[in-house]
């Protein structure tokens, strides 16, 4: 089992990573995550409503399902309880990245070549930080992202993927018939592993859940 977990995981460093708490926050839970065969992708730590921390995770094919976050959650809770990355009461939720998901690897650029893609650098290239175009390909440690100006000119800009402060896919039609098409197949390996008898992929038959008593809530969500 251990061989088939590894094997399923994008052994790529992330390239685009987090800042301050939400940084203690991956550090922590990415070794955990990957030791059940998933990747962790961001982490977001907001205070609005209560403190809460978002964990994006998938599979190295991109996909997620339910049972995904809840294995995840259900491992990473106590972790964080011991380590106590952050010092007040928190809600921990699980989730997979989204359609319009982060792009974080080189992997995923290269995944998503031909979409559209909004792109947020921490340091600017030729006096700009912002940029929206479609995604060409990756060369190296750069994207090569191809966009539009007003008078309808296209144009060419590699962008190093480490520069970036954030990346995101823009939500159209291509984007979503991609996301149910993954998402289908996802199910299907999901089913095919249920009527074999085997645990659904990244969890082991000999998991166990954690203990309910724990201080912050373990929310899941999968596409």
């Amino acid at each position: 089992m251990t061989a088939t977990i590894e094997s399923q995981v994008d052994d790529q460093p992330r390239l685009i990573i987090e800042q301050g708490v939400a940084a203690r926050v991956a550090a922590i839970a990415e070794p955990v995550i990957a030791g059940l065969g998933y990747r962790l992708v961001r982490v977001r730590v907001s205070g609005l409503s209560g403190c809460t921390v978002q964990i994006m995770a998938e599979r190295a094919d991109g996909s997620m399902t339910i049972e995904g976050c809840e294995t995840i959650s259900r491992a990473l809770s106590p972790v964080l309880d011991v380590a106590e990355p952050i010092e007040r009461a928190y809600r921990l939720e699980i989730s997979s990245p989204g359609i319009d998901r982060p792009l974080v690897r080189r992997s995923d650029f290269e995944r998503h070549a031909g979409h559209t893609v909004k792109i947020e650098m921490a340091v600017g290239v030729a006096g700009q930080r912002r940029f929206r175009g479609l995604i060409v390909g990756v060369e190296g440690e750069g994207a090569r992202i191809r966009t539009d100006n007003s008078t309808g000119e296209v144009n060419e800009v590699l962008l190093p993927i480490t520069d970036m402060a954030d990346a995101r896919l823009v939500l159209d039609e291509a984007l979503v018939a991609e996301s149910l098409r993954r998402g289908k197949a996802a199910e299907r390996e999901v089913k095919k592993a249920r009527r074999s008898g085997a645990p659904p992929p990244g969890q082991s038959k000999d998991f166990q859940p954690a203990s309910a008593d724990r201080r912050h809530a373990g929310a899941s969500e999968g596409d």
